[in-house]
């Protein structure tokens, strides 16, 4: 007998990278090994010098073909194995390892929107639906489109065993939410690029695309976000931490360096309205979906708990507003003596 592998890896696309995968067949009990691709197809290579490497990181059942088939998450390295330029998993691991005693944990939100051609699901043929409103977890077919979707996809998650916690739908007609986590760092971003995945190929099945485009329809529509949650051991037991973690982000150079690295088209999604606060401005507050960072009612109430950065794009890179976020906040708790 043999099974099904799908080795699914980030290529090298500009400014936002892409999904890439392909099928292995293993022979019954053989293990996941290193596997090679041609790099000139992906923006990973010159053909001249094309080859590069997948490595296997992290694999989970494959919920659509079932059996004993596997999705396969792999990091892209160069023929002597050191890591490809784009691969920024491997920029994650040293930071998420030197702040492990401070357990830092996420939970991304990711935003989404579905098309139908050129069209974003639920817009009428050369026109426009009703005013943004009644679309946010709303439920009817005169308001919800693409549910059908959103289910099978959930369901594809949970059967991969990925720790995902929550779907809804969003503010435009054809947009969708998922949560992943809260896990740590690597865990949260290896499963939301799977998720990711599972999206894409969900909704193949239904004629259906999916984009991350972080302004998907111009005008006085919402935007779509990858909003960040984030704690550690200290913010989870002292509120000061929490104060500590915000003022953090917005010290210095902080909030220009995060924004850059936070997707690409980020001024055309934080401009201030549609509950964003605007990308060259940095803020933070109790309850205030305007800010840069919000801190939940709750939080301020029970004196701890976890910090929202409201800022990264749909399309951004999970490793890299981890890797960020955890380097500044944990590096300050640290300075303070909050850990």
């Amino acid at each position: 007998m043999s099974y099904k592998a799908e080795y699914i890896w980030i290529d090298g696309t500009e400014p936002t990278a892409k999904l890439r995968s392909k099928t292995k067949i293993l022979a019954d009990g053989e293990a996941l090994s290193i596997w090679g691709f041609d790099g000139s197809s992906t923006s990973q290579a010159e053909g001249h010098a094309s080859d590069r490497v997948l490595q296997p990181v992290f694999s989970c059942p494959d919920p659509i073909r079932g059996g004993d088939n596997v999705l396969v998450l792999c990091e892209v390295m160069n023929i002597d194995m050191t890591p490809h330029e784009s691969n920024t998993r491997a920029l994650l691991r040293p930071v998420a390892e030197q702040f492990g005693d401070q357990e830092p944990i996420f939970g991304i939100e990711q935003e989404y929107t579905f098309f139908d051609g050129i069209r974003p699901l639920g817009f009428p043929v050369g026109g426009f639906p009703a005013a943004q409103g009644g679309y946010y977890c709303g439920v009817g077919a005169d308001e919800i489109f693409g549910r059908e979707i959103v289910e099978k996809h959930l369901d594809h998650c949970l059967a991969a065993g990925l720790a995902i916690s929550g779907i809804n739908a969003e503010v435009m007609p054809g947009q969708w939410e998922f949560q992943v986590g809260p896990v740590g760092p690597l865990e949260v971003s290896d499963q939301l690029w799977i998720a990711r995945w599972l999206l894409y190929r969900t909704a193949e099945d239904f004629n259906v695309s999916a984009t991350l485009n972080p302004k998907p329809v111009k005008g006085d529509w919402n935007g779509a976000g990858a909003h960040t949650n984030f704690s550690t051991k200290a913010m989870r037991e002292d509120y000061r931490a929490i104060i500590t973690a915000c003022e953090a982000l917005g010290e210095g150079s902080k909030p220009l360096d995060h924004v850059k690295n936070y997707g690409a088209g980020i001024d055309e999604r934080l401009t201030g309205l549609h509950e964003t606060a605007p990308w060259n401005e940095f803020s933070y507050g109790v309850s205030d979906r305007g800010a840069s960072v919000r801190i939940p009612w709750q939080v301020e109430k029970d004196g701890k708990g976890y910090i929202e950065d409201r800022r990264p794009n749909a399309n951004v890179d999970p490793y890299v507003v981890t890797r960020l976020i955890v380097d500044t906040c944990c590096t300050s708790l640290k300075k303070e003596g909050l850990v």
